[in-house]
This record gives C-alpha cells, structure tokens and sequence, in this order.
C-alpha cells in the first residue's frame, strides 16, 4: 500500500514537477493479477485497482489497524473495463463499463473476478472512513442522476452523472459519480473552478486517446501547478486545492469526494480573473 502524507499549501509552492507527481498523481492502477492502494492521510481516502486475471481479493493491512477492510470503512467501485464481477460476502454483482456498486461498512469478503480473464476488467475503486453501515447496492450509468452543464463557447459541455449520494446510492460520507466531457469539449470543473474546504476530491481520468494527454491544474487559486496526467491515472486534491482540468481530446473522469459534509454544491467558487 504506497502512502500519501498530507501536504501543507505553503510547502506546496516549492514542489518541483517531479515532488508534484510523486505526491499527488495515482500511476499503474491496472496491473494484471495485482490490487493496487494508496492510501491518502487526507481524509483518509483509499485510491484502488484491480485487474484481475484471477479472483483477487479486498484485504486490510497494518496500514488500516482492522480485521478486515472495511470493518470501518465503505468502497465505492465503478469497472472502466470489460465485463466482470463482484462477490461481496458471497453474493455477485455482474459490473459492464461504466457500472458501480456501493459496499457499505462490515462487509468481510470482497472479491474482484473478470468475466474473461483473458481480458480483464478494471475495477477503480475509492473508500473512506465510515461511521454507519448502508447496504450494498449497484448502480448503472443510466440510473444514476445525470445533468448536462456548460457552453459550446467554453469548451466545457459535459454530462455529469452522479453515482453515490444523498439523492442516489445512500453513503455514511463517500459521493461519487462519472463525468462525460463531450466530443470537441476540453475542460472540465472550468469555468469557474472552486474549491471546497470541507472535502477533499480525487479524480480519475479515463477514455483518454493513447496519444492524448491531460493537464490537471491544481493548488492555490494564486498559485497554480499542473500535472499532465495520462489515460487511467488519479490526481488527488486537498480541500484548499482548485482542481480543473483540460485535455487533448475528450475523456471521462471519475471524481469522489470525503469530509464534513456530502452537498455536491458546497463549492467555493473561484472568479478566473483570480486565477494565477
């Protein structure tokens, strides 16, 4: 499990590209056989993946203190690869593209399958503290919430769908949803961007081309950075951080958010003319 600390705005001023990369992009989430977590101390937030040629199974370590993983945790998972399955305490959820489940706290076995081992699915999947058990519950990309916003002007018209939430999938705190940046868009969360000082956010860039590229921007609305992401990678956003992106092409992103509250429209907007 690779460990992200927290990271103080001040201090962030002086990362290099390199320190930027190290502590915020989420690379290799999709290795054949293997789960991958990295376990951010913002707000405790589990980013995860799986790939499996074979069933692999959810487990706890050192790192959580618990029996298992989700004796005090919920997961959110949505597949952004071929068919699969996931048996969680025994029961099977069949997941296509773009499908979610919810796994509420106390769940003990979750176990990630592939339909066709020969191509497996890709399970992404995010998991914060939980205070109360919600039961487990699967959702399609045609269930969810789905509100189409922005302007052909600003390049930014995307359909945002929301997965996990108080008016959906119930939580104890995880919100968690898709966004489908439309052909010929390339922004997302701008303009404006925000921040939100009560939650932490990550997001997970995905249908990218294999020749295109991201640029994530992020940190101080007076003090910006970007990180070029590439297609199936993270990007982790401390509450005082803008996070915003534009791309090469159009894509979709998974964004999940943990902290005081689960308002999707708690937002401190942020005017561009401050941005720098």
């Amino acid at each position: 499990m690779d460990i992200r600390q927290p990271a103080n705005p001040k201090d962030f001023e002086s990362y290099t590209t390199e320190r930027v990369r190290e502590e915020f992009l989420v690379q290799n989430l999709f290795i054949p056989g293997l789960l991958t977590l990295t376990y951010s101390y913002i707000d405790r937030m589990i980013i995860g993946g799986s790939c499996p040629n074979k069933p692999l199974k959810l487990e706890g370590g050192k790192e959580l203190g618990t029996d298992y993983f989700l004796e005090r945790r919920e997961l959110g998972i949505i597949n952004v690869g071929p068919p699969g399955s996931v048996q969680v305490d025994g029961e099977a959820y069949a997941l296509n593209k773009n499908d979610g489940l919810y796994v509420g706290r106390g769940i003990k076995d979750v176990v990630f399958s592939s339909q066709d081992p020969a191509e497996p699915a890709r399970f992404y999947f995010l998991s914060g503290p939980a205070h109360q058990a919600y039961s487990t519950q699967k959702v399609t990309m045609a269930e969810a919430e789905s509100t189409r916003i922005g302007t052909p002007e600003q390049c930014n018209v995307r359909v945002l769908n929301k997965y996990i939430h108080p008016g959906g999938v119930p939580s104890a705190n995880l919100v968690m949803g898709v966004t489908v940046v439309e052909p010929g868009n390339v922004w997302n969360s701008l303009p404006p961007c925000h921040t939100h000082a009560r939650r932490m956010e990550v997001y997970f860039y995905y249908n990218l081309k294999a020749d295109a590229v991201l640029f994530h921007l992020m940190g101080d609305p007076e003090r910006t950075r970007h990180i070029v992401v590439r297609n199936e990678q993270a990007v982790i956003s401390p509450s005082w951080s803008i996070h915003a992106g534009a791309g090469t092409t159009d894509y979709s992103f998974i964004w999940g958010m943990v902290g005081d509250n689960q308002a999707f429209s708690d937002m401190d907007v942020i005017d561009v003319g401050r941005l720098k």
